[in-house]
């Protein structure tokens, strides 16, 4: 899956978003980095972290909203395992941002949360402790540039705000994890 999630990821974002391409191997990277607290699940999870941000490919964006249209994209063209896209689906608590969007009912009727805490919150550690480049960040500094990127007053801006503290604690839980678990 993971070689697969890899040739899509790259055909759809490296030509016309490097950048966000860079951000989407950068969070499979840390997705990797991850496997020992994942065990069964970690492939999934890299596969997600490739693919979470496919939806802002321009061919694929129909609403505008990335996280809907990657996991339609996943679901309808390639078929993917339901865990899959309900992960792109609502990676880094999109449910909240669909809410500023009017799409939330639209999300959460195709897409339900996936009930596995730590796989969601691995997802949310992963594409909130990198940057758009790719690098590793804090989650403060990640949360800090995507309001600057967009500005604090955007959809974005405002989303980001509203899930701040969601997002803290999912990494947290995640940092208590890795904690836990030897290297």
């Amino acid at each position: 899956m993971v070689d697969w999630a890899m040739r899509v990821g790259e055909a759809e974002l490296k030509a016309t978003l490097p950048r966000r391409w860079a951000h989407s191997k950068g969070v499979a990277s840390r997705a990797a980095d991850l496997a020992r607290i994942l065990g069964k699940d970690a492939g999934l999870l890299i596969t997600a972290a490739t693919l979470h941000d496919v939806g802002y490919a321009p061919r694929l964006a129909v609403t505008g909203f990335h996280p809907l249209d990657g996991a339609r994209f996943l679901r309808d063209v390639h078929s993917a395992d339901e865990p899959l896209v309900r992960l792109v689906a609502n990676h880094s608590f999109a449910v909240l941002e669909a809410d500023e969007r009017g799409l939330r009912e639209v999300l959460e009727l195709e897409f339900p949360l996936l009930e596995e805490r730590l796989l969601v919150d691995a997802l949310v550690y992963c594409d909130m402790t990198t940057t758009p480049d790719g690098e590793r960040t804090s989650t403060e500094e990640r949360v800090a540039e995507i309001v600057g990127r967009y500005g604090a007053d955007s959809v974005v801006g405002r989303f980001i705000r509203r899930a701040a503290p969601e997002i803290f604690a999912a990494v947290e839980r995640v940092d208590a994890a890795l904690a836990t678990q030897p290297r």
